[in-house]
């Protein structure tokens, strides 16, 4: 019970914190004014951030479903427990680094959030999709490892450090690196949500992106990744059945 308490106050911090950055706002600036200030083509488009919204209410489910199991010592492990309460330290962490435009802390404290959920992630066995198990950290997971690719190019765009090629191909390499990303956990994790999410953000970058190179980048990636999520659920599914 004292574990459960402690994780809904960090949630609850996690979120207010949140609603702060957009309320108040946090130095007197939203997270979405910080981030159009600059151009940075991979910065899906504004829509695309109300998966916050989604990601919140699964974490909620997935914490009111913990605590109707509370007495099962096997509702959420100790390591678990103390993993969540660290990545809502860390994402709020975050906000606070990125409104005072501290874009390398910032950067630090995304990877540090990113390998927190992966640990939550790979806590759980991969047939489990259950609300109170697995999933909500999928989306979480899949949204964080987009935000993280995002985040390291606005650092590195602020402090006006440039790759070798051009940003037009510096961006579609990240577009291919990001659809990897997502087939890859799809193929290695077994996990077809958190493939939805990259699905979801390169059509983003798509209609954030009036390039006609770029945007069909994006949008090829997407549709890439959507087919590989259906294909390999059925691959493994006919091998299943012939099992």
């Amino acid at each position: 019970m004292k574990q459960w308490i402690v994780m809904f106050i960090a949630y609850v911090f996690m979120v207010s914190v949140n609603a702060m950055a957009s309320m108040l706002p946090i130095n007197d600036q939203t997270t979405g004014e910080i981030s159009d200030r600059l151009d940075v083509p991979f910065t899906p488009a504004g829509y695309v951030f109300s998966i916050w919204g989604l990601i919140y209410i699964l974490l909620a489910i997935w914490l009111i479903l913990v605590f109707k199991k509370r007495h099962n010592s096997r509702a959420v492990p100790g390591k678990i427990g103390a993993l969540f309460v660290l990545s809502c330290i860390l994402n709020a962490l975050w906000l606070f680094s990125f409104h005072y435009e501290q874009f390398i802390l910032s950067t630090i404290v995304m990877i540090a959030l990113l390998l927190s959920l992966i640990a939550i992630h790979q806590s759980y066995p991969k047939s489990d999709s259950r609300f109170g198990g697995r999933l909500p950290f999928s989306f979480y997971l899949g949204w964080i490892s987009v935000a993280t690719i995002a985040n390291i190019n606005y650092t590195l765009k602020f402090h006006d450090i440039s790759l070798p090629i051009g940003e037009l191909e510096g961006t579609i390499g990240l577009v291919v690196i990001a659809a990897i990303l997502g087939i890859a956990g799809r193929y290695l994790s077994d996990d077809p949500f958190y493939a939805l999410v990259f699905v979801w953000a390169l059509i983003g970058i798509g209609v954030a992106n009036s390039g006609i190179t770029l945007a069909t980048a994006s949008y090829i990636s997407a549709i890439l990744v959507f087919i590989a999520i259906i294909a390999i659920s059925f691959v493994r599914n006919k091998k299943t059945s012939y099992a």
